[in-house]
């Protein structure tokens, strides 16, 4: 009798072990399967978006160490919606990722509105555009053609005109005419990167 119970009670613990074993594997298993699909655990991290969002590659223009040509930089960044135009500015507004590029927009400069109407883009920036540090004739190039180049790179924008404060601006250093609409330069682009 007593060998016929510990059968019972054997195949009771195996049963209530195979249950465990079962419940644990279900449980642990998508936890399983990722480390199958990805054993070094090394996944990039998404970038960061909002609803809406959308990554993009942005080709964005800024001047070499000496300002003689621009060269371009390509970065992902998360674009709302159809707002690329808004994003190159921003983005170029933040400078240069590579320490061998120059900034080209001052810091504190902000766009205020970028709208665009039969391929040209109305570009609206704030006063702090005209920082003197700029003033010179190769600062007031680099500055409005890494906009005009990296807003052309965008479908559907072929020119770019300046606004300061809502109002169109004759020049901005007094170097470049900005009083119309203004083509991208590709004479100025330096082929490959730093």
């Amino acid at each position: 009798m007593s060998k016929f119970k510990n059968r019972w009670i054997k195949l009771f613990l195996l049963v209530v072990g195979l249950g465990a074993a079962a419940f644990l594997l279900g449980a642990y298993a998508p936890i399983f399967n990722q480390q199958v699909e990805n054993p070094a655990g090394n996944t990039p991290e998404p970038l960061s978006q909002g609803a809406g969002e959308e990554t993009r590659e942005l080709v964005l223009y800024f001047s070499d160490e000496q300002a003689m040509c621009l060269v371009p930089e390509k970065r992902q960044v998360a674009v709302q919606g159809d707002n690329i135009g808004e994003a190159v500015v921003k983005e170029l507004i933040k400078g240069p990722e590579s320490h061998l590029l120059q900034r080209t927009l001052p810091e504190e400069t902000r766009l205020l509105s970028l709208s665009v109407r039969q391929e040209t883009a109305y570009a609206d920036f704030s006063k702090e555009i005209k920082n003197s540090n700029y003033a010179g004739s190769a600062g007031e190039i680099a500055l409005v053609y890494s906009v005009v180049n990296s807003l052309a790179e965008v479908p559907g924008i072929t020119k770019v005109q300046f606004l300061v404060e809502g109002k169109e601006v004759e020049t901005l250093y007094g170097h470049i005419d900005t009083g119309s609409p203004i083509s991208p330069d590709r004479k100025l682009v330096k082929t490959g990167t730093p």
